[in-house]
């Protein structure tokens, strides 16, 4: 077991890591309430929710399902949570437990933050996105017609559970997509991880117990360390949307057929063109990200019929846009991300362009 702290102000929290168990025993005494809410998806709920049940027997379980896939990301289903809490007389004493992937753990959050305006809950991501990223760091919510995570609030849990061998029971396309968020860190700003990353791609791939350990715990590690400093996305917070510019419009305009790792990966080759384009990075980065996407079986090229202007349209809903203008996540060169401000729209779908048609740099 690997215990992590993501420090904040007025708030600490354990990520705690282990190979083969939950450790919810060690979390008892960050729960005070009598009645917890087991939140999963019909895919994962087979798999993992009589066992919780048992390792939560000491406070009164209840148990609300929602549909898998990002389609239902959604309002319905964030209604369909607060409908059960009310059902069961849950108050603000009470707690919530988020188990499954990156959706269940932001809209189990979002129903958390929104519950008689914030109650507890904890996290058991069992998808390695989740377990790298949607499980810490408090950002919760749902989609939007218009756009993803359009809806939402900042919401810490309690703790988060990472049981390593849940990865077993994922497809390696939802595998797979989990590294494309693994990889946007090391374009962020640690530059040994994408060496690390390549030097050990097929022990990640195979699932390698010490390999799956040493990533996971360095992708929360690099992750607390910016929410600490920066908990409501104010400033550097924002680095963490590397890539995430163009994946969210990439999801949006597909209809959510790409996963959300894979159009994060996309999202790297577009950014580390347009850093390329802009002058802000030599030569080379782009085919660095094309490398070790391509290595782990992730999509570079965007099929033709996703247009630079519908992709751009999408874009314009993103949230770090200020005052009708773009900003984006570039770098300078592997692991040094800045936030650019005001580029042209022009040059933007030029490097989309360049990733639909498969230039490489």
């Amino acid at each position: 077991m690997q215990t992590l702290s993501l420090d904040i102000p007025g708030k600490q929290y354990p990520i705690i890591i282990d190979q083969q168990a939950f450790h919810v025993a060690d979390i008892r005494d960050r729960l005070k309430a009598s009645k917890i809410m087991l939140v999963s998806d019909d895919h994962v709920a087979p798999l993992y929710l009589e066992p919780l049940r048992t390792e939560f027997s000491d406070y009164e379980v209840h148990e609300c399902v929602i549909g898998a896939g990002e389609k239902h990301k959604n309002s319905d289903s964030w209604q369909k949570i607060l409908n059960a809490l009310a059902e069961n007389g849950f108050t603000r004493n009470d707690a919530l437990v988020a188990v499954g992937g990156g959706i269940i753990c932001d809209i189990t959050g979002f129903a958390a933050a929104s519950w008689m305006r914030g109650v507890d809950f904890v996290q058991v991501p069992t998808s390695l996105l989740a377990q790298i990223d949607a499980s810490v760091g408090g950002k919760t919510g749902v989609n939007h017609a218009a756009g993803k995570n359009l809806i939402g609030a900042f919401h810490q849990p309690q703790a988060v559970l990472i049981n390593i061998a849940t990865l077993q029971t994922l497809p390696p396309r939802e595998f797979n997509a989990g590294i494309g968020e693994a990889i946007k860190y090391a374009g962020i700003n640690q530059p040994e991880f994408y060496t690390w990353l390549q030097d050990n791609r097929l022990a990640v791939k195979q699932q390698d117990q010490a390999a799956m350990q040493h990533l996971i715990a360095e992708c929360c590690r690099f992750k607390a360390e910016i929410v600490r400093d920066d908990e409501k996305e104010q400033g550097m917070r924002a680095l963490l949307n590397l890539g995430h510019t163009f994946g969210h419009a990439i999801e949006n305009v597909s209809d959510y057929r790409y996963l959300h790792g894979e159009a994060v990966a996309l999202g790297l080759v577009m950014a580390a063109d347009l850093s390329e384009r802009l002058g802000h990075a030599a030569l080379g980065l782009k085919q660095q990200f094309i490398d070790l996407i391509e290595a782990f079986d992730l999509p570079c090229i965007l099929p033709d019929k996703y247009t630079s202007d519908a992709i751009i349209n999408a874009m314009r809903l993103d949230k770090k846009v200020h005052s009708g203008q773009h900003r984006l996540i570039l770098m300078r060169g592997m692991g040094d991300a800045f936030i650019a401000e005001v580029i042209p729209e022009a040059v933007i779908a030029e490097s989309i362009d360049a990733c639909r048609e498969g230039e490489k740099s």
